[in-house]
């Protein structure tokens, strides 16, 4: 019998996770079988334990339940307990241990796929939920002159950037707040894009040069990167390289087998296309 691993989230259909993780599986041998699963927004802490009790040995979590698979943990890795948020769970000896691998994944794809190196970038991050969270620490190691971010929710926005001061200075706001100032590279780690909606960026923000960069990915443009795009943004990327960075790191903690990304990211970009 393979291994059996999961995704968790709401909604999860949409989900190109069992896809990436099969190919994984492919590349480097490993017996192991992968699913999406939708969890009840009030029924997450029972969907994992169903799992578990199937066998389950390790799961992916995504929108919304980073923060509450956190809080699940009975042991996180210091990325995870920094981030306070949790997107790979391993369910070792009815033990539940918690890691992050999304900042892993999206500095991969920025400064390795893209080409677009974080040191000394003046970077503004959209959001500050889990998504947010989990990718502060990894910008930050890569050096930026500064680290912005911006929430519809200042308070929120502020409170976030408290938690990582010890690490740097990061301005914080709501998106009234950025207007005025310009960055090389503007992140949406919000959920606009999953349900259609825009965001009120002030004009300008957009430096020369600057990278537009969704978290989230879909046919076509998302409604940021067509914003961005309108407002003068130079490159535009979605977050689809980041989906399969961060899964090979979630594979790479599993199995202990890093697989290769480029040829599955490859195949997800045509399916996309196609």
């Amino acid at each position: 019998m393979p291994d059996i691993y999961c995704v968790f989230g709401n909604p999860i259909a949409h989900s190109r996770s069992p896809a990436i993780h099969a190919a994984f599986a492919a590349s480097t041998g490993e017996d192991l079988l992968y699913t999406a699963r939708l969890a009840p927004v009030d029924g997450f802490a029972a969907a994992v334990a169903a799992f578990v009790a199937e066998g389950g040995r390790g799961a992916n979590v995504t929108v919304p339940f980073k923060e509450e698979a956190f809080r699940l943990c009975d042991e996180l890795t210091p990325r995870a307990a920094r981030a306070g948020a949790v997107n790979t769970l391993s369910f070792v000896a009815g033990r539940i241990l918690g890691d992050n691998t999304d900042g892993a994944g999206l500095v991969a794809d920025i400064a390795g796929n893209l080409g677009f190196a974080l040191s000394g970038r003046r970077i503004l991050l959209l959001g500050a939920g889990g998504a947010a969270r989990g990718v502060i620490e990894p910008l930050l190691a890569g050096a930026p002159a500064a680290l912005s971010i911006a929430n519809r929710s200042a308070d929120k926005a502020e409170a976030l950037a408290a938690a990582f001061s010890d690490i740097a200075a990061v301005d914080a706001g709501n998106f009234a707040k950025m207007a005025g100032k310009s960055f090389d590279l503007v992140i949406n780690a919000t959920s606009a894009s999953l349900s259609g909606d825009s965001l009120p960026l002030p004009p300008g923000i957009f430096a020369p040069g600057a990278l537009a960069y969704d978290m989230m990915y879909g046919k076509g443009e998302t409604p940021f990167l067509k914003l961005a795009r309108e407002q003068g943004a130079a490159r535009c990327a979605d977050g689809l390289g980041m989906l399969v960075g961060q899964a090979a790191e979630a594979f790479a903690v599993w199995r202990g087998v890093r697989p290769a990304t480029g040829p599955v990211l490859a195949m997800l970009r045509a399916a996309l296309s196609g």
